[in-house]
């Protein structure tokens, strides 16, 4: 029969029918009969339909394939069964069936090694009825590169504001291009990329951040995820620190700045600044010094020869853009000597005064704009205020001081003055000493005083804790002052002492040095090496057939012949200038008698003639015989007095020579000098 256009087939020989399509119409309770009449009936069974189309499910124990490992797939059709089970996995190619074959419920569980996209679908009957493809699930496989975190800079400390990078590395990852994916503790997200850069930290930046790679092949292969690199931001902005060395100048010597951050030393430059009073808000501006543009890698910097009190700052920076530290807090370096264009004076003269006293220091200068400063033994820098004193113009008044500081004047231009150091006492002895430093060969007093007055008897004075002078009057003079006496001193009265303050000794100012001492100077060394080169000339011509000898020792035969040729050179005409002075230096060497030699005559003599320039009066001739000086030194020994050296200096008479062709030989020579050098002796101790 045919039931809403849906056939129904009966057959008396069969047990079955066959609805097909089915459909919700279909619905309804369905028995049978065996036999005609009274023949027997089944129960009844209910037919539901359902309206839609059912859609398989796939599930995973992990999505994750571990390295040479593997994962189970399992796709099931939610409330029948009898179905068979189809896979698929979606690559870069289309679509591929990859599992259709066996039993029902067979293929339900997989198990596989390679990533991708994976969905299945459910099929029975026939013909086969398909469910809908279930979603994908992604598989991925985990390669054996590892994906790391790292921070660039890689700073122990990182500050709200600065600027970092977050880079995720694949370690081993060759030329395989990468795609990056990121996950955080915070709200931030990372793009995409392996790097990512900061400007600008906040505190919410605080977490931790992982990465991994994704490999751009499309076989969904990745690193696994990186271990947590926790990123800590700190809110307080660091600060710099600095300490001067030392503080309290001396001439010519150095002073080292030191600068450092707070709980942080990685990665930072640190600029250098002198500070310049700014009086209309009671602060300072601040330049750079020389060097430091840049900044310099080392945390100090040396000024060379300061002399005058100044004030000093540092910074440290670090990062590109360059984050800068907060600035120092200002330190000083002070200097006792007073200058013209800034000092300041202190009223009473001395250093310790009672607590109860008034103290005025004033300022003097070119400016007319001063202000006062005080450094605390406590490290607090103030101004004078009502705090502690009054200004008035350019002196300030204290009324009443009760603690240690250093006092100094700033001008308005700029400038710094001198430093004294000013104590206040609660004590009922005070120590008398200047508040200046002494300069050396002046003199100075130190006195004892009580809060009823100076004391005039019985005191004695100190010096470094050593007694130095028990004096029956109330003072000590030290008349003349010398750097020794520069020191730390203090008075004592009967069993009560003061206490100690410290003197500063100055040097005096030099003069510069006298030039007719430099001349004199000069002479002298000119004069030691004219004596060192005699003496080398000597020990050579000694040693006439040393190598040291500049040139061989020539003998009498050719120096006579030398002197012959000058003769005839007289006779031919060719004689010196008029006026002309010669003198010849003659070296004699051993006498040679035993070689036939003449006796009383040395052999081996040098003549050596120097010019004179001409001081006789003009038109006067002068035979150069006459202004002639023979040098005659005879190297020899005699059988008294072994290893001598004669020196002779012969000096021609001024009267007219007998024969101008026959020169007088040295020995026919009037006024001879010897000078006799003994070689290679020593003094008896």
């Amino acid at each position: 029969m045919d039931t809403n256009h849906h056939s129904v087939k009966i057959s008396e020989t069969t047990d079955e029918i066959t609805i097909s399509p089915v459909s919700k119409t279909d619905e309804g309770s369905y028995k049978c009969k065996f036999g005609e009449q009274g023949g027997v009936e089944s129960k009844e069974r209910e037919l539901r339909v359902e309206a839609n189309t059912p859609k398989a499910t796939v599930r995973t124990d992990s999505s994750t394939i571990p390295v040479g490992g593997r994962v189970t797939l399992t796709c099931s059709v939610e409330g029948s069964s009898g179905w068979k089970y189809y896979w698929y996995r979606q690559t870069t190619d289309p679509e591929a069936l990859i599992m259709k074959d066996g039993a029902p419920d067979l293929n339900r569980d997989i198990r596989v090694s390679e990533g991708g996209l994976y969905r299945c679908r459910g099929g029975r009957g026939h013909p086969i009825f398909f469910t809908h493809v279930s979603d994908a699930i992604t598989i991925t496989k985990l390669v054996a590169n590892r994906a790391v975190v790292t921070l660039e800079p890689n700073w122990p400390q990182i500050y709200s504001g600065e600027t970092i990078t977050l880079r995720c590395e694949i370690q081993g990852g060759g030329d395989t291009e990468w795609e990056y994916e990121w996950r955080t503790t915070n709200s931030y997200k990372p793009p995409k990329q392996n790097e990512y850069r900061i400007s600008g930290l906040y505190i919410s930046h605080s977490g931790e951040y992982q990465c991994k790679g994704r490999q751009r092949s499309g076989q969904q292969s990745s690193t696994e995820w990186s271990s947590a690199f926790k990123l800590t931001v700190k809110s307080s902005l660091p600060r710099s620190v600095l300490t001067v060395s030392p503080v309290w100048l001396s001439p010519g010597a150095s002073v080292t700045l030191s600068c450092e951050v707070e709980g942080s030393s990685a990665g930072w430059r640190f600029y250098w600044y002198k500070a310049v009073p700014k009086l209309s808000d009671n602060s300072y501006t601040y330049e750079l010094l020389p060097g430091s543009n840049d900044g310099t890698a080392e945390g100090s910097y040396i000024l060379h020869g300061p002399t005058h009190t100044g004030g000093y700052m540092c910074r440290a920076g670090r990062g590109d853009p360059v984050f800068y530290t907060d600035d120092s807090e200002p330190k000083f370096i002070w200097s006792g000597d007073r200058r013209s264009s800034a000092s300041v004076t202190v009223s009473p003269n001395r250093t310790q005064h009672f607590s109860s006293e008034s103290v005025s220091l004033s300022c003097e200068g070119n400016s007319t704009e001063w202000r006062v400063k005080r450094f605390t033994e406590g490290g607090y820098l103030t101004h004078c205020s009502s705090n502690w004193g009054s200004m008035t113009g350019s002196k300030c008044n204290i009324i009443d001081i009760r603690s240690s500081a250093v006092y100094w004047c700033e001008s308005g231009s700029g400038e710094f003055s001198n430093a004294v150091n000013i104590t206040g006492q609660c004590a009922s002895l005070i120590l008398v000493s200047p508040v200046h430093p002494v300069t050396e060969g002046d003199s100075v007093t130190l006195g004892c005083k009580s809060r009823t007055g100076p004391l005039l008897s019985n005191v004695d004075f100190y010096q470094n804790d050593k007694l130095i002078q028990n004096e029956t009057r109330g003072e000590m003079t030290i008349h003349a002052v010398s750097k020794s006496d520069e020191g730390f001193y203090k008075c004592k009265y009967s069993r009560t002492e003061s206490p100690q303050s410290w003197m500063a000794v100055k040097f005096a100012v030099s003069r510069p040095t006298s030039s007719s001492f430099l001349v004199w100077l000069i002479i002298g060394l000119v004069a030691v090496i004219l004596l060192i080169i005699l003496l080398l000339l000597l020990c050579c011509y000694r040693k006439s057939k040393d190598p040291c000898c500049g040139r061989p020792i020539q003998s009498q035969s050719t120096n006579q012949g030398s002197t012959t040729d000058q003769r005839e050179d007289q006779e031919n005409g060719q004689t010196p200038l008029h006026g002309d002075a010669y003198v010849y230096e003659s070296i004699k060497g051993s006498e040679d008698t035993e070689n036939g030699g003449p006796a009383g005559e040395s052999s081996d003599i040098t003549y050596s003639s120097i010019e004179l320039k001409n001081v006789h009066k003009k038109g006067r001739h002068v035979d150069p015989a006459e202004s002639s000086v023979y040098s005659d030194v005879k190297i020899g020994s005699t059988t008294e007095e072994p290893n001598v050296t004669y020196a002779q200096v012969y000096h021609q008479n001024k009267g007219k020579a007998k024969d101008n062709k026959e020169l007088s030989t040295p020995a026919e020579i009037q006024d001879t000098v010897y000078s006799e050098v003994k070689a290679g002796t020593t003094l008896d101790p």
